[in-house]
């Protein structure tokens, strides 16, 4: 199996669309330690089970949980590969723009 280290631009609009949402975003935490059945989560909401299957099937659609079938139930956990690739692209865009303000303080500094 290829593991593809680049996320493309729909992955990454999936991905930050998915966590925008202060539930769906609870989901995930929530299911980063241990696996979870939606039920389980579905209790802890002040919202219908339909409301959080479909947070679910977002950050399914996202690939940041990972849901299986045992017996009747349905469980979820986080996929720590993608939340990964995901801080790797926020370290990117900090790195960028730490460069560039390290290169504003330089030409500042060249001016005193």
């Amino acid at each position: 199996m290829v593991v593809q280290d680049e996320l493309s631009d729909d992955d990454v609009d999936r991905i930050f669309r998915a966590l925008a949402d202060a539930t769906r975003r609870d989901i995930l935490r929530r299911t980063v330690t241990d696996e979870q059945s939606v039920s389980t989560l579905a209790a802890d909401y002040d919202m219908s089970f339909a409301a959080v299957q479909k947070h679910v099937a977002v950050l399914e659609a996202a690939h940041l949980i990972i849901k299986r079938a045992e017996g009747r139930e349905r469980l979820v956990r986080a996929d720590p590969a993608v939340i990964a690739r995901a801080q790797h692209l926020l370290q990117r865009y900090q790195d960028l723009w730490r460069g560039r303000i390290d290169r504003i303080d330089a030409l500042l500094a060249e001016d005193t």
